[in-house]
């Protein structure tokens, strides 16, 4: 079994019920869930001039390859009407893989599918708070396998400043 980590983040619609929606599509196409972060409202990174995300990241056992798990990604933010238009805008859903164990891995983009790059670890994890302060609450101690510092030394140097609170939800 394979340890990854994934970032679930979206700006429009039901957010709250995207996010459920895709895990369940994630639970079924991808693995087990094994621990999720509380989830998070944060303001949009890269583009500002937008509604602000509710972002929660998630911990799965998988037997599939990263190149697998990219493509069912894929598969699930289309189910939940993702359209990509601009880097950084505004969607429904935007689900990306920050860890997948301790590889390193960087495949280009093919420009013919439109399909996202592949990078692993996540190439800007360690510049943004909303993807650092949920994966601190499940995963503190995890190690980045470049930077080779925990997520919690990562969160404690990063410049990013933007807003990120976590949801309380009634009930």
């Amino acid at each position: 079994m394979n340890t990854i980590f994934l970032l679930l983040g979206g700006n429009l619609g039901d957010r709250e019920a995207t996010i459920s929606e895709a895990k369940k599509y994630i639970s079924l196409q991808i693995g087990n869930i094994e621990k999720e972060s509380s989830l998070y409202q944060t303001a949009a990174w890269g583009v500002e001039n937008q509604p602000s995300f509710l972002n929660q990241v998630i911990e799965i056992s998988t037997l599939l390859s990263a190149q697998e798990i990219l493509f069912q990604i894929e598969e699930i933010e289309k189910k939940l009407g993702r359209k990509r238009y601009q880097k950084w805008y505004a969607r429904t859903i935007d689900i990306d893989i920050l860890y997948y164990e301790n590889e390193i891995l960087e495949e280009e983009e093919n420009d013919s599918k439109k399909q996202k790059d592949l990078k692993i670890p996540h190439p800007f994890l360690h510049q943004r708070r909303f993807t650092l302060v949920p994966l601190v609450e499940i995963a503190p101690y995890f190690v980045h396998p470049i930077l080779e510092k925990t997520n919690k030394e990562l969160l404690e140097i990063c410049l990013d400043k933007l807003p990120v609170e976590q949801l309380v939800v009634n009930g």
